[in-house]
Order: C-alpha cells, then structure tokens, then sequence
C-alpha cells in the first residue's frame, strides 16, 4: 500500500492508521520543557464479594421456596418469624380496638398538628428576638420549678405522690 502526504493522516504499510500531527506535537513536546503531572491510579475494581453474596442470597432465597414448597420448614425462617412481644401486645391492642377507622383517623390527624407545629416553631424560631426571650422564659420556669419542688424535702414527697398518682391513673391499677 501507498501511502499519501497530502493529508494529516497516512497509512503505513502496516495498515495503521497514523496521525501525523500528533506526532509532530508529540516531538514538538519532548523537546521543549514540559512537566508532566503523575497520572491517578486505576479505578479500583468491584470485589466479586459483593456478587457472591448476591448469588447465595439468591440461592438461599430458592432453597426456602423450594423447602416450602415441599412442606419443610427451615430453620433459618422458623428463628425469624417470632415476632417481639412488644409486637405481640400492639396486635392484640389492634384487634380489641372496635373504630379502626376513628384510631387511624386521629393518628392521621396527629401527625399532620406533628408536622404543622414543627413548621410553626422553626417559623418563630427564625423570628429576630423571639428564641432568645423563649429561651429565658424557659430557664426561668425551670428554675423557680425546682425552687418550688426539688430544693425542700416535704415538697420533694409531694411531687413524687402526685407523679405516683398520676402514674396509676393512666395505668389504671394501684
């Protein structure tokens, strides 16, 4: 093969092909001072860890169906379907509740005056004056609370009957 001058690229006899500008910047560029920056180390590359532990999750997942399917039961599955007791008591509370639909309404209901309270305290939070007067407002009370109930011991007693007495009224024994 010939090869032609008349274009910035040629082709060698080797069927490359070659641009001759790049190389003549290329030795324009070995020639004058230029100071190369060290070049980054490669992209790190993915663990197959991560896929194997995709695969057995899969195959544990196909073993269960497979073991259900042939009426076994595994052992892993039999560990995870106890169910905590605090679970437990919010089920059989559930289900002695008559009006699902009022419960689920006034969750409902609470959590929007959650969300509407919250807006409204971080608006007056942004309010110049008002944090900082707030703030001693709440210090105040505290202080004059524990002057009131916590310094002397006879009133010490009863503030902890009346936490008592309250405790029982919301539990309901005594």
């Amino acid at each position: 093969m010939a090869s032609t001058t008349s274009t910035p690229f040629s082709l060698s006899s080797s069927s490359t092909l070659i641009d001759t500008k790049t190389t003549t910047r290329q030795s324009a560029a070995a020639s004058s001072q230029w100071v190369a920056l060290p070049t980054l180390p490669p992209p790190p590359v993915q663990s197959h860890s991560r896929a194997a532990k995709i695969t057995a999750y899969g195959r544990k997942i196909a073993r269960n169906v497979v073991a259900m399917a042939t009426g076994e039961v595994p052992a892993e599955v039999v560990a995870t379907t106890e169910l905590p007791e605090i679970v437990k008591t919010i089920q059989e509370s559930w289900d002695k509740v008559e009006d699902k639909y009022a419960v689920t309404s006034l969750a409902v209901a609470g959590g929007v005056a959650l969300c509407a309270s919250s807006g409204m305290i971080s608006a007056i939070d942004r309010l110049p004056l008002v944090p900082g007067v707030l703030e001693l407002v709440g210090i105040g009370y505290t202080a004059w609370f524990a002057y009131k109930n916590l310094v002397f011991k006879p009133d010490r007693e009863v503030l902890i009957q009346k936490i008592k007495e309250t405790y029982y009224e919301i539990i309901g024994t005594s």
